[in-house]
Parts: structure tokens; sequence; C-alpha cells
């Protein structure tokens, strides 16, 4: 009982600190996103501390991430211009061009495990960004997106708990269900369709097609996570949440929800 408490109250200070910025503040809304983003890639660099073949110090995946997440959010506040974004080249291959002085074993794993945390964590974030800048809607569309991806996580595991038998993929998830999955897929789409209805009736197939695209993104970003850390022996990516393990665990269907509904909105806004 005290766990499901402590898990509670940590599930509830999460999710205000990420949905209320959204209704109030771009600005606020970017520091928010920019501190989950350095703490969700620290967390990334440290999960290979203990790894005898990779060799990755955090503080020049954080600094590059940071660069790069400030140079974007510049742009997309027109704080600077576009062409400002070339150079976001050099900057990638610089990261590989580290490894000629670090001398260290296994340099082109070294530079892709440094490389694919930035793109793992940071890109996310910075796309998440980029749809707060320019969503002009009265309910935010990443409000919408948060609440359909945590609808899908919080009914695919009690659906699993209820009526869970055939595993979905057990080597890597033993826990998960196909009738979870299943379950979790289809209260979010009744989800998509009570979000429509309540904040944007205008634009109800909009949020019921964000619901069929977003829960299977979501699983599988969390397959994702569930696999890396599988690989890497490890029960979670940190502790800063007590009960619900670090910023990574949290965010780990999100990853790959975000560029599929960027692209999802992108695509409606020009039918």
């Amino acid at each position: 009982m005290n766990n499901v408490l402590l898990r509670s109250l940590t599930g509830s200070v999460f999710i205000s600190i990420v949905l209320l910025p959204l209704f109030f503040s771009d600005i606020v809304t970017t520091g928010v996103f920019g501190l989950f983003m350095s703490i969700g890639l620290i967390e990334f660099y440290q999960l290979f501390k203990n790894q005898d073949n990779v060799n990755v110090r955090w503080e020049t995946g954080l600094f590059y991430g940071l660069f790069i997440f400030g140079l974007t959010t510049l742009i997309f506040f027109n704080l600077l211009p576009t062409f400002s974004l070339v150079a976001l080249v050099p900057l990638l291959f610089s990261l590989v061009l580290l490894e000629l002085w670090r001398k260290k074993k296994n340099p082109i794993l070294n530079a892709s495990v440094l490389v694919f945390g930035i793109f793992y964590v940071a890109i996310p974030f910075i796309l998440m960004v980029l749809i707060t800048v320019q969503d002009r809607n009265t309910f935010p569309l990443l409000a919408g997106m948060f609440i359909l991806t945590w609808m899908n996580d919080t009914f695919a595991y009690l659906s699993g708990r209820i009526a869970g038998k055939t595993k979905l993929i057990e080597r890597i998830s033993p826990n998960k269900t196909w009738e979870g999955t299943i379950g979790g897929i289809i209260f979010t789409i009744l989800a998509g369709i009570t979000v429509g209805y309540l904040f944007d009736s205008e634009h109800i197939l909009f949020w019921i097609v964000s619901a069929i695209i977003i829960a299977p993104c979501a699983i599988l970003g969390d397959l994702i996570e569930s696999l890396f850390k599988r690989n890497l022996d490890v029960k979670d990516t940190g502790n800063i949440m007590p009960g619900h393990g670090g910023i990574l665990d949290r965010f780990d269907a999100t990853f790959l929800v975000v560029p599929f509904f960027l692209a999802w909105a992108f695509i409606y806004s020009n039918l």
C-alpha cells in the first residue's frame, strides 16, 4: 500500500509538471523539457558506466545535447535564422572526431553510443518544443498526446493484470501480454474520442486517428527501452522518481510517439 501511495504521489507531481506549463507558457514548457532532456541524457550515458566494451562520458553527451537543444530552440522562437541549423552538421561529425584523442578501445562503438544518445533522448524533446511553439490550438496538442500515451500505458497494464495470458515478446518484457496490449489500444481510442469531444470538438477525427497512431507507438517505445535495459542488465534507468524509476522510464513510450504524432499533426493541418 505504501508503494502504491508513493507511486501515486510522484506520478501526480510528474503529470502536473509536464501538463500545467503547456497551458500557460511556451518558455516555461521549453525549460521543463530542457531539464527533463538533461536528466534523461545523464541517465542514458550512465547506463554504460559498468560496460567493459563501451566508454562514454555523460558530460560530453550532455554538452552536445544542450547545445543542439539550445540552438534549435532559439530558431523555433525566431531568435536565430533558420540557416543556423547548418551548424549541426560539423557538430555531429565532431562527436566522431573526439575518439581520435580519447585513446579508448572500441572507438566506433563509443561514437555510436554517443550519437545514438542524442537521437534517442534529445531529438524527441526538441520535437516537443517544436510542437509547442507552432501550436495555436486552445487545447495544447502535446497535452492530448501525453494523455493518450499515459492512458495506453495505464490500461495496457490493467488489462494485462486482469486478463493477460498470452505473452507479447517474452524475451524482452516477460510481463507484457497481447491481452494487455489490445486492451491498451482499445481504451486509448476511447480516450481519443473523449479528448476530442471534451476539448477539441471540431477535430474529433484528428484525435481518433492520433489515438490509433499513439497506442502502438507507445507500446513499441516501451519495448525498445525494455530491450536496452535487458541487454545492459539494469532494472531502471534511474531513481529520481521514487516508485517509477528514472526520467527515461517515464518518457520511453513518448520518445517513439512524438515523431509519428508530429508527422500526423502536420499532415492533418495541411489536408
